[in-house]
């Protein structure tokens, strides 16, 4: 249940209000204020009838989430949001670069295509962000994805995602926790009844389609080969054909064939509906692979409710590389420096602001500074805990590598699941793509 409007925007118009004191009397200081709130100068000017755009990938109740975040900022200031969701956001931000038609602030696919942006002149430097305060309220190296090759930060993070959660149907799992891959897969075996598949799995996105399945080689290849593996394989270092790559797909192949519906539902579902079959009755599927957003979905697309369902860590595949933790996030950037445009970007980082999304469901904050209490189920604050208790953790890879190699990651995934069998000549393929990519 999500906690009324009227209490989520009384608290974010106190935090503007304070805000706005603060960059009045402080004359664009560098300090920032207590709890993470990163804010420098910038806020005192007036910019009452003034407008940001914003493009975003945000829809549905995502986006009436988004619009709640703001709505405070909007009624203090006097400016105003104009939001625009797409499915298509790196093509949007390409297309706007080669026309000059950009967006003033605009979500950002990753940390790769942010800093190939900001190299291109596009992306405007976040120097009025109180970079210490804003780093020692986030995960432990999140803030430094947001900085391009000249230590310049071009983008920061509001919402947080922790990866690599297996969901069940509480109904149909009713064990404990498994400790190792190989228990997990075993113990599925045979719920729900002989019809019923392992997983649930939907690539489809859109233009980035084939996404999700990026998110399960990752986890794979971290707990599989370890990180040391991973960081060489996400800098351009390790080939695609490396026995570690391949096996990780391999690993991934096993999924597919056990995953229900098929090639053709796989690739032609939706990732938010995917898990849809894991709340019928009987049951489509045992599990599925997602991270900590998804559960949104759940209620909006199945019909579920917090009872229905819950999640444990992906298991553990090699003991040496246990506890490993993947994670990701939405970075935004500022393409267009205007006072307005700033004052928003100081307001999203506050934990005052992702509080009220926080509150309203399917949102883990990247500030450390709002409670874990205020969480309003038990799944987004567990997720919350470990992304703030995570030992070994690594950033998504696809969105840490550059925009020409995570787009042919995408394409790799449904390509993948369509054609297992073609699986060297898709490594090979990809690893053509790195060599272009990275300049090797």
């Amino acid at each position: 249940m999500r906690a009324g409007t009227r209490s989520k925007v009384t608290g974010g118009t106190a935090v503007v209000t304070a805000l706005l004191l603060l960059a009045a009397c402080g004359g664009g200081g560098d300090e920032g204020g207590d709890g993470g709130t990163a804010t420098t100068g910038g806020g005192s000017e007036d910019i009452s009838g003034e407008s940001v755009s914003f493009i975003g990938s945000w829809s549905g109740d995502e986006q009436d989430s988004f619009q709640a975040m703001v709505e405070p900022w909007q009624e203090e200031t006097g400016a105003t949001v104009e939001y625009t969701g797409t499915r298509d956001l790196s093509q949007q931000i390409t297309t706007g670069i080669a026309s000059g038609n950009l967006p003033d602030i605009a979500g950002l696919p990753g940390p790769g295509p942010m800093k190939d942006w900001y190299d291109q002149g596009a992306l405007q430097p976040l120097d009025f962000v109180d970079f210490d305060t804003y780093s020692g309220a986030t995960p432990e190296g999140f803030a430094d994805l947001g900085k391009a090759a000249d230590d310049t930060l071009v983008g920061v993070f509001t919402k947080a995602a922790v990866k690599g959660l297996i969901y069940y149907n509480t109904a149909v799992w009713t064990g404990d926790e498994p400790t190792s891959w190989d228990q997990m897969i075993s113990t599925a075996d045979g719920l729900g009844g002989p019809d019923t598949a392992t997983w649930c799995i939907g690539l489809e996105s859109g233009a980035t389609s084939g996404w999700p399945g990026t998110d399960w080689i990752e986890d794979i290849v971290l707990r599989q080969a370890g990180p040391d593996a991973y960081d060489s394989w996400v800098n351009g270092e390790m080939k695609w054909t490396s026995d570690e790559i391949k096996s990780a797909f391999e690993t991934f192949g096993d999924a597919l064939a056990s995953s229900y519906g098929g090639s053709d539902y796989i690739v032609n579902t939706a990732f938010g509906r995917a898990a849809n079959p894991m709340f019928e009755d009987p049951p489509g599927c045992v599990l599925h692979h997602q991270a900590s957003f998804i559960t949104d979905f759940f209620a909006n697309e199945a019909g579920a409710t917090p009872d229905q369902f819950d999640f444990f860590p992906f298991p553990d595949i090699d003991p040496q590389f246990a506890g490993g933790v993947v994670g990701g996030g939405d970075l935004i950037g500022m393409f267009n420096d205007t006072p307005a445009a700033r004052s928003l970007v100081e307001y999203l980082l506050t934990p005052e602001a992702q509080q009220i999304w926080v509150e309203r469901g399917g949102f883990i904050s990247a500030n450390s500074g709002v409670p874990l209490d205020v969480y309003p189920d038990e799944a987004s604050r567990r997720s919350a805990e470990i992304l703030q208790n995570a030992e070994t953790f690594r950033f998504d890879g696809s969105d840490n590598m550059p925009a020409a190699m995570t787009d042919a990651f995408n394409r790799a995934m449904v390509a993948f699941a369509q054609n297992p069998d073609q699986l060297d000549s898709i490594l090979s393929e990809l690893d053509t793509v790195q060599a272009d990519s990275y300049n090797q």
